[in-house]
């Protein structure tokens, strides 16, 4: 049976802080700045779309 509607184009990001290498998991459309809960490096800048990721992508998580 053919698909008639696409799928949903936003995941759920498994990321690692690049300062202190904790692992967080955050949404890729973020509306807001997603900070480190350990150390507060910022993980994703909001850009009105998909959010900048600015630390390392370990996995995507549907």
């Amino acid at each position: 049976m053919p698909k008639y509607f696409p799928g949903p184009r936003s995941k759920f990001l498994k990321v690692e802080c690049s300062k202190c290498n904790e692992q967080q998991i955050i949404f890729n459309s973020a509306a807001s700045e997603v900070e480190c809960n350990n150390c507060g490096e910022t993980l994703a800048e909001s850009r009105g779309g998909k959010a900048r990721i600015k630390a390392e992508i370990k996995k995507e998580l549907g």
